[in-house]
């Protein structure tokens, strides 16, 4: 079992980071006698798929969904591991698509001058509504 310290200089992230994932539910710590956290090993390889799921530009409930379909106490299978990578490169998937049709939209966005919030491509696609009406026609 590690301290709270000795999961952090392992992990290479703050002490407050480690309290951060706890309090996220991300990662889980038991007691000891003297009411000090512990964290099993397998906490730093969560730990190490936070980071890079972090750097990736996943969010934090993203993050969270995938490691609760993990065991809580002991170390996922690969099985696991690629089920859950699955899962995320489809959402890097679609998060591509949308930088893709935001990069073709945005010099003309840029270049039309309009600021319309009603009638933008980017702040508004996939307007249906906007060929027939304009602002709070509906409401």
């Amino acid at each position: 079992m590690l301290s709270v310290g000795e999961v952090a200089k392992r992990s290479g992230i703050a002490v407050s980071a480690v309290h951060f994932y706890e309090r996220k539910q991300l990662i889980i710590s038991t007691r000891n006698q003297g009411n000090q956290r512990r964290f099993s090993r397998d906490v730093l390889r969560r730990i190490a798929v936070i980071k890079v799921a972090q750097q990736i530009g996943l969010s934090l409930e993203e993050i969270k969904a995938a490691l609760d379909t993990l065991p809580k106490h002991k170390a996922p299978t690969a099985k696991q591991w690629q089920d859950i990578s699955s899962i995320w490169q489809q959402s890097l998937q679609q998060k591509r698509e949308l930088l893709d049709k935001l990069d073709s939209k945005l010099d003309h966005c840029i270049g039309c001058g309009c600021l319309s919030m009603s009638k933008c491509h980017l702040y508004n696609p996939q307007d249906e509504q906007g060929a027939t009406h304009v602002g709070a026609a509906l409401w």
